[in-house]
């Protein structure tokens, strides 16, 4: 008895291991595969920098503007909605929801909308001024 057992645990886990031996495998393997076919070139202009085609001018040490750190919230902001929002409206579409997650859920979304008014107020939705 407790060896059928023991041996259904271990027939489960056996795809377990057989995903952990690949996901170890590959990220090496592709890295060889890609060092060995990958043509190489010594030339002085394959450690520039690219800019669309034109000679780079000036420094790469440059200071960006503060507004592209809201433009990071904006991304962040939109993209931890449609995160939580997606899983919500499937599992509500296919199954009862109860009262109490539609309320979290209207909690949530209010929680969004402050970000969005701060967004709006610091015109960080506007993208050239």
């Amino acid at each position: 008895m407790i060896g059928d057992i023991m041996s259904g645990i271990i027939d489960s886990y056996i795809p377990v291991a057989i995903f952990l031996v690949v996901a170890l495998v590959m990220p090496p393997m592709t890295m060889f595969m890609v060092k060995q076919l990958s043509p190489r070139s010594n030339a002085a202009s394959k450690y520039t920098t690219y800019e669309s085609g034109s000679v780079p001018t000036g420094t790469a040490r440059i200071q960006f503007n503060v507004e592209y750190y809201l433009y990071a919230i904006a991304f962040v902001l939109f993209d931890v909605e449609v995160l939580f929002l997606y899983p919500w409206t499937t599992v509500y579409k296919g199954h009862g929801i109860t009262s109490i997650a539609v309320v979290e859920m209207f909690a949530f979304i209010f929680i969004l909308l402050f970000g969005y008014i701060y967004l709006w107020k610091k015109e960080a939705l506007t993208w050239v001024k």
